[in-house]
């Protein structure tokens, strides 16, 4: 029987010290979950995906082009890619990754969805900043494919738009930030973002300054460590047609 803790792998990278662990919980039956920290920070686990799952379902809603383009911004353990490619409708997904270790992970198959991301022909992975591509419209996302427009933009990096994981995020949760990306998108493209906090109004309203359609939704999910429920906010956003 897997270890009841595991540290997979251990780095120092620009943002601090970056750990991959596998732990066994045996209130769930001994069930084994994956948990990323950068420095003392949890950043995400397996066990918590159901707003990123969800905000690739209501991107895709948005769109009814037959093939569509995709970025994700951060590949985290891949959830967001993961249920972005569940749609067969995607013919490219392109994932802008800034910590070289995680993209080892997935490639080295450390993680659960490492092997369906890396075997899928649909889906790249880049090392890059998705906050200084965003900048430049004319380089665009895809390194292969300069200023390529896309259908539909995932982000899931920072926390939220206030708590970000480094302070030069910041610019990008501001009218000139938004305006930026949304000039990657073609008409009637989505943007959507994940939030760790319930919606907030300050950042639906810089939304609906940039973009004609918004919306923001609140993901309810069980937290066995609590025994109640926890909130996530996906804020989705289009272009005109």
């Amino acid at each position: 029987m897997d270890p009841l803790f595991e540290e997979l792998d251990c780095q120092q990278t620009r943002l601090g010290e970056l750990s991959l662990r596998r732990r066994r919980l045996m209130q769930l039956d001994g069930r084994q979950i994956y948990e990323v920290k950068l420095g003392d920070d949890f950043l995400m686990s397996s066990l918590f995906h159901a707003a990123e799952t969800k905000m690739a379902e209501i991107s895709r809603a948005m769109v009814s082009k037959s093939d569509l383009t995709v970025v994700v911004g951060g590949l985290g353990l891949g959830y967001t890619a993961a249920a972005a490619l569940a749609d067969p409708r995607v013919r490219s997904l392109v994932v802008v990754e800034y910590l070289a270790p995680v993209i080892s992970w997935h490639k080295n198959n450390l993680v659960p969805l490492g092997n369906q991301l890396c075997t899928d022909p649909r889906c790249k992975i880049i090392h890059d900043d998705f906050f200084a591509r965003s900048r430049d419209v004319l380089q665009g996302f895809d390194p292969d494919f300069p200023g390529k427009k896309v259908d539909i933009i995932l982000l899931d990096i920072d926390h939220t738009p206030n708590r970000v994981l480094h302070r030069s995020n910041t610019r990008f949760y501001t009218p000139d930030g938004l305006n930026e990306l949304a000039g990657h998108l073609n008409p009637g493209g989505v943007f959507a973002l994940w939030s760790d906090d319930p919606p907030e109004k300050a950042f639906t309203d810089l939304l609906e300054s940039v973009f004609p359609e918004v919306h923001a939704h609140t993901v309810n999910f069980k937290n066995p460590f609590t025994g109640g429920t926890a909130e996530n906010a996906v804020y989705a956003a289009r272009t005109d047609k």
